[in-house]
């Protein structure tokens, strides 16, 4: 992975065809996906469960570029060598999920991958304060995690406060939920640069299909860049 600020969209399978996921990751990364987002949930620290290490294992070969694997999942610590040994470029754990946060993000960061923290749409931006410095990306949910298809939840201020915070540091603001062409323009004036985007892209279409998610790509991203400054 190398560091730049254009704006980046990272489809979330948690909308894909379960039966088809290899083919479905093939199908967005040509249709002009960046990074492939990987929802784990455990029905613990979410009321959902959805994929573990076993799944990303079997999709990484079908996958060019960056998988980005979000473990909404309480324990994270027992897991993180599993999911870097399945090929994840990114791990992001949840500041909310243990009282060792920092401990989580040196042993993401000893195990391979970029360490990413996410942050529940009711913890404040100043908890990362201390933990920049470990930090390759900021996670702000823009819903609360457990299921896609949720409504938006306005973060704007969080992101233009953690832009600032972290300054010039090479670390990305991804925003999870919600993202659409309607959403998107807001979350990128904020100074974000992932948008995770599950039903809004992979609606209307299929691996047999795969034009639509393209359509839908280019429209997110062109709503977001027509504001990223």
């Amino acid at each position: 992975m190398t560091f730049d600020r254009s704006i980046k969209i990272a489809p979330s399978i948690l909308a894909a065809d379960f039966a088809n996921f290899g083919a479905e990751c093939a199908a967005i990364e040509a249709e002009g996906a960046d990074w492939v987002h990987v929802d784990v949930m455990d029905g613990h620290f979410v009321p959902n469960i959805t994929f573990g290490p076993a799944t990303c294992a079997a999709i990484r070969p079908h996958i060019k570029g960056v998988m980005d694997v979000h473990l909404m999942i309480a324990p994270v610590d027992p897991y993180i060598d599993a999911f870097a040994q399945a090929g994840a470029d990114v791990i992001t754990a949840h500041i909310e999920a243990g009282p060792h946060i920092h401990r989580t993000l040196q042993a993401i960061r000893a195990s391979g991958p970029k360490a990413g923290l996410a942050l529940n749409p009711g913890t404040p931006a100043e908890s990362v304060a201390e933990l920049l410095d470990l930090t390759d990306l900021v996670c702000v949910m823009t819903v609360n995690p457990g299921f896609g298809g949720q409504k938006f939840i306005d973060m704007s201020a969080k992101i233009k406060t953690l832009r600032s915070m972290i300054g010039d540091r090479p670390i990305h603001i991804e925003i999870d939920g919600g993202v659409d062409p309607t959403t998107a323009p807001i979350v990128a004036a904020a100074g974000a640069d992932v948008l995770v985007a599950g039903s809004a892209v992979f609606k209307g279409g299929s691996v047999t299909n795969p034009a639509p998610y393209g359509e839908n790509i280019k429209a997110i991203r062109a709503a977001a860049e027509g504001v990223y400054v």
